[in-house]
């Protein structure tokens, strides 16, 4: 990545970060697995829930599935890899 960016970590303790490039953009979500992965932060639950009804009025075709880590802030190796296996696309939802 050419520009330098700033990352504000609210445990306090900057990170070091690495930039990545993004995963491809998918032509179409229909007949898909769309995993929703609730990050565990204040009223995410909420927000995961209704983006699950959303995707369920206007996009039945998605399949959606509500996935949680672990615990907050923490890397979820068992998370990650089911939804490598079984998913096509995840949504990260923080809350509000």
């Amino acid at each position: 990545m050419s520009q330098q960016i700033i990352v504000h970590d609210p445990r306090g303790y900057p990170p070091r970060i690495v930039g990545k490039q993004l995963a491809p953009r998918l032509e179409s979500l229909t007949g898909k697995n769309l995993y929703l992965v609730d990050c565990l932060f204040d009223n995410s639950e909420v927000f995961i829930d209704q983006l699950q009804q959303w995707f369920a009025a206007h996009l039945p075709e998605v399949k959606t599935r509500i996935i949680k880590p672990r615990e907050s802030w923490v890397d979820d190796p068992v998370m990650r890899a089911r939804i490598e296996a079984d998913g096509d696309a995840a949504i990260l939802g923080v809350g509000l």
